[in-house]
């Protein structure tokens, strides 16, 4: 069957891709790698840490040896240091590593031969009824075929005695049939609990059984430079170990709104998704889920979800088959240094609210456009992203202190959480115009004069690609709603307030840009 579709978050040439064998093409990631154990335990201990709980290698560590800092400082010692060994490690923890066999609907498409009309919701669907339903006697078929059952495979690990299982969301999505290969090939039906698809984590459940082989999720992350060890079935070729460090933490690869992967450099390939990544206490410190790869294979690249994340993700979806999410209702984006200069604040930090949501629980506390987020709780906030991870941590219904950014001062506000939901987005349209601001490279016009760009600020008709405005990411279509802290009617309103700027010795002014339903706030250079 098919892997899941390649998605390029950063880059023409390479591609972040889910590594299992997904049941339809759909997601960008593959399969994360896992940690390395060091394999000093006795083989003796193998059988009692099988029994009596979730396989760990803590035994084996008391006897690795010198402290890292005392190695470090020793060079003759550095030279002699020996690689760990993971055989001890490898023959504990592959028994709770399985294989992900599925089946999955994959929905028909209809096309020109089967009777809908190229031209359907155009201006041209009247003009050319024979591609439609009048044309069923011209040779064009009317019945769509039927719905296709397509193969995936993938990987999993138990995490409970009683037959739990992690996976990928995008291994099991739509599936229809699921079984699970055991280390030693025996095969067992396996029943989707509950997915994420936010953080792709999914929660598998093989019953009859309550002495499976199980591991335990990490309650950390390891640091930059740590073994590894990630198991899984890459290429469906059955249990495969591959070993690596750590290379990176905090990943973000425009595969979610949560991203906050761990990168590896082990080996992992197509089938590897949904398999865990080992520390050396054989602890799963993530789960395979993305690789960047040019070619679809292993470049020694791969991401992990982190063992918290997995761990708060599977709670929830093993008491309610979904995950609640806490919901403060903002559109949010990073504050740059430029931004940081416009609004005068010291260093660029913390979350630019574009634009409260209406009836939200941000309106509701009286959240503004131009507020920067700076706090949840005690905890900083670096940039955007960090407040959506800290705010979606957080129970729907939980009240939490915001501590904001406002007209050069620092204020403290109460928000009541609500639950996050999904909303449709809509487009807008803009007109030609003659109006330009040169200093930007744009041609602009009254946003009432321009069909569907609405009744305030200017609308964008034409964006020179080697001026500030493209550099700035402004496009065609967007509307400029205010600059600094004044409301924009008409080009004279922008060009005033870019010469207010100037007289004031701003290097920028702070813009709100409209784009489609989406507000942002971009620095606009002045000098």
């Amino acid at each position: 069957m098919k892997d899941d579709g390649t998605k390029s978050p950063q880059s023409k040439s390479v591609s972040a891709e889910p590594i299992g064998e997904p049941p339809h093409s759909r997601s960008p990631l593959k399969t994360k790698r896992g940690q390395l154990f060091t394999g000093v335990a006795a083989a003796a201990l193998i059988a009692t840490m099988l029994a009596a709980g979730p396989i760990t290698s803590a035994q084996a560590l008391a006897s690795k040896g010198a402290p890292q800092s005392e190695l470090l400082t020793n060079t003759e010692t550095m030279k002699t240091a020996q690689m760990p060994n993971f055989v001890d490690l490898v023959k504990a923890l592959k028994p709770a590593v399985v294989s992900v066999r599925v089946k999955a609907k994959s929905e028909p498409q209809l096309s020109m031969a089967q009777g809908q009309n190229p031209f359907k919701g155009t201006p041209f669907e009247k003009l050319f009824p024979q591609f439609g339903d009048q044309g069923q006697g011209q040779g064009w078929q009317s019945a769509p075929s039927k719905p296709q059952i397509i193969r995936g495979q993938g990987s999993a690990f138990f995490i409970s005695p009683d037959g739990y299982l992690v996976t990928n969301n995008h291994v099991v999505d739509n599936a229809v049939d699921v079984e699970i290969v055991m280390d030693d090939g025996t095969t067992l039906p396996a029943k989707v609990v509950g997915t994420d698809p936010k953080t792709d984590v999914a929660l598998l459940k093989v019953s009859g059984r309550s002495d499976f082989p199980y591991v335990k999720l990490s309650d950390s992350t390891p640091p930059i430079g740590s073994w590894v060890v990630a198991m899984g079935n890459p290429f469906g070729l059955g249990g495969t170990v591959t070993a690596g460090i750590v290379s990176a933490k905090g990943r973000d690869i425009g595969s979610g709104p949560y991203d906050d992967f761990i990168q590896i450099d082990a080996s992992v390939n197509r089938g590897n998704s949904g398999g865990p990544t080992f520390n050396l206490d054989g602890e799963v410190i993530g789960v395979n889920t993305a690789i960047f790869s040019p070619s679809g294979g292993n470049v020694g690249i791969a991401f992990d979800i982190p063992a918290p994340v997995v761990t708060e993700v599977v709670s929830q979806l093993r008491t309610k088959g979904h995950v609640e999410r806490g919901w403060l209702g903002v559109q949010v984006q990073p504050v740059t240094a430029p931004i940081a200069d416009s609004l005068g604040l010291k260093s660029a930090h913390g979350a630019l609210i574009s634009a409260p949501q209406p009836d939200s629980p941000a309106a509701t506390a009286g959240l503004k456009s131009g507020d920067i987020i700076t706090k949840v709780g005690d905890d900083n906030i670096k940039d955007a992203r960090d407040l959506a991870r800290k705010i979606a941590n957080l129970a729907p219904g939980t009240r939490v202190g915001l501590t904001i950014f406002r007209n050069g001062k620092t204020e403290d506000l109460s928000v009541h959480l609500g639950q996050m939901k999904n909303e449709p987005q809509k487009v807008a349209s803009a007109a030609d115009s003659e109006s330009a601001v040169s200093e930007l490279g744009i041609k602009i016009a009254p946003a009432s004069s321009v069909e569907g760009a609405g009744d305030t600020g200017v609308a964008v008709l034409a964006v020179d690609p080697s001026g500030p405005a493209a550099d700035l990411g402004i496009q065609a279509g967007d509307v400029i709603k205010k600059v600094g802290n004044q409301t924009i009617a008409t080009p004279g309103d922008l060009e005033a307030a870019i010469r207010n700027a100037k007289k004031h010795g701003r290097q920028h002014t702070l813009a709100l840009i409209q784009h489609s339903d989406n507000e942002r706030y971009v620095a606009l250079p002045v000098g």
